[in-house]
């Protein structure tokens, strides 16, 4: 190679400006930034949060940047974890899903919490943030198969993306983004155990800490220090060390090893991370999420509430919930752990919880996982009577789609069939502003008047008439 893959981008993050972008992009920027602050909002009394939260407090330190809505005032790297995990928390944040899934929102509160900290306006935060969602969507399609396939988490992807977001706020070179990146990824690989089985608080907190992490590699690189250049391509470096590249001559090797899925050969793309840059952008891509649960529940949530509404049935009707799901999907969500739920964390991500709490209530809200609903004795009349089943077919045709196919049986004998291909909040079918509004409110309806919500959102979508100082100052409840 010419150039180094983190020269290449390092370059390209350099040299955009916010004239460059295009009207739809900026407008895109706002509506996921409007999105991932509603789910700060819907963070805000998690018990996750306000652990980390509490810490931060004890320890205290130089007072530079806003927790979102709490209004404290601490370090700059602190209150990027606690603004990410607020995000994050509940599950409820962007998705995008190709070889790999992401959630490009996670990396937001870098760019918010380093131009609080030198004083930059919003203008530079959305440039910023179309640089989140360009490279963590672009580092999506990078592995073939993706790195999940490996049995590594996705926060392995952010750890290289977020110091480009700090780096381009904080105004670093080329050379010192080189850095960054290098810095940063060299020590936030994360296992894939926090999304595997029975989940903890974790699940929700190792991207936000790989976001964390990336701003002190970008103050490190303002500050001189040096990171690996080739910390994708060269010796045992990412691409070297997960298999399917040949590092003495810096190309593909495709290399037959067994994942999470069976036998597959394992490769990367290098053109999909680096060609094109700016010929178009890929936040137009990206999803939002209609429900608080795992991306891939989604299809198959929307499948039964159709069935239960359109048919009028009640939970007591059922005798039987047959889903076909594509692999994957069946791998993640139909797990032993996932029928007897603990906690938040598994429940949202347990495929047969979602869809009784589904059938119980014919809804799914952030309040469906609540303590009181972890032991409603309802839903466990119901999800073992949810049955998953993997098809081939289905697997052919992801991640293009995420299709569900929902056979209901009910106690009398009929059956009810729904089929879809992709949830709500796909690019095919966005969520509209009504849509956002409704999500909006019932995040922060607890906590904001419903002319705060108002006053909130003009402001996001006026966000180049702000200061970042100023905008995270309006976020405070």
């Amino acid at each position: 190679m010419q150039k180094s893959i983190a020269r290449t981008i390092s370059e390209f993050a350099f040299h955009l400006k916010y004239e460059d972008l295009p009207k739809e992009v900026i407008h895109e920027v706002k509506r996921y930034v409007y999105d991932s602050i509603g789910c700060a909002y819907g963070g805000y009394h998690t018990k996750d949060v306000n652990i980390i939260r509490d810490i931060y407090n004890e320890m205290g330190g130089k007072q530079e940047a806003t927790v979102i809505g709490f209004g404290d005032k601490i370090p700059a790297v602190n209150a990027t974890l606690v603004n990410s995990l607020m995000i994050r928390a509940l599950d409820f944040n962007d998705i995008y899903w190709k070889e790999d899934p992401s959630h490009p929102s996670d990396i937001i509160p870098a760019a918010l919490s380093v131009a609080e900290l030198v004083n930059a306006d919003m203008k530079d935060v959305i440039v910023a943030i179309v640089l989140a969602y360009e490279f963590e969507q672009r580092l999506c399609l990078f592995a073939k198969p993706g790195i999940r396939e490996r049995k590594w988490h996705h926060a392995t992807l952010t750890q290289f993306v977020s110091p480009i977001v700090a780096g381009k706020i904080l105004g670093l070179t080329v050379d010192q983004m080189v850095n960054a990146i290098g810095i940063n990824g060299s020590h936030n690989h994360t296992i894939g155990c926090p999304t595997a089985g029975k989940l903890t608080m974790m699940k929700n907190t190792v991207d936000p800490m790989a976001v964390q992490s990336g701003v002190f590699a970008a103050l490190m690189a303002q500050r001189g220090y040096s990171g690996t250049e080739k910390v994708f391509e060269g010796k045992e470096g990412f691409m070297d060390a997960f298999i399917g590249w040949n590092f003495k001559e810096e190309k593909v090797n495709p290399t037959e090893m067994m994942g999470r899925d069976g036998l597959s050969k394992w490769s990367w793309d290098v053109d999909a991370l680096t060609k094109g840059l700016g010929d178009s952008y890929k936040i137009l891509e990206c999803s939002m999420k209609a429900f608080p649960t795992e991306a891939l529940t989604h299809t198959h949530i929307s499948c039964v509430l159709n069935a239960m509404i359109k048919n009028n049935l009640n939970y007591t009707d059922i005798e039987e919930v047959k889903v076909t799901a594509f692999a994957q999907a069946y791998d993640i969500l139909f797990d032993p752990a996932k029928y007897r739920p603990e906690s938040r964390e598994t429940a949202d991500h347990s495929l047969p919880y979602c869809l009784a709490a589904a059938i119980v209530d014919k809804k799914i809200t952030v309040h469906s996982f609540d303590d009181e609903k972890l032991n409603d004795s309802r839903i466990f009349e119901v999800i073992d009577k949810i049955k998953g089943e993997p098809s081939i077919e289905f697997e052919k045709m992801f991640p293009a789609k995420q299709p569900s196919k929902v056979v209901v049986k009910t106690k009398d004998g009929r059956e009810f069939e729904e089929y879809l291909e992709y949830p709500k909040g796909d690019p095919r079918e966005p969520m509209t502003e009504v849509d956002l509004d409704n999500k909006f409110e019932g995040l922060a309806s607890d906590l904001l008047s419903i002319d705060r919500q108002y006053e909130i959102k003009k402001m996001i979508f006026e966000a180049e008439d702000f200061s970042a100082i100023e905008f995270m100052g309006k976020l405070i409840v």
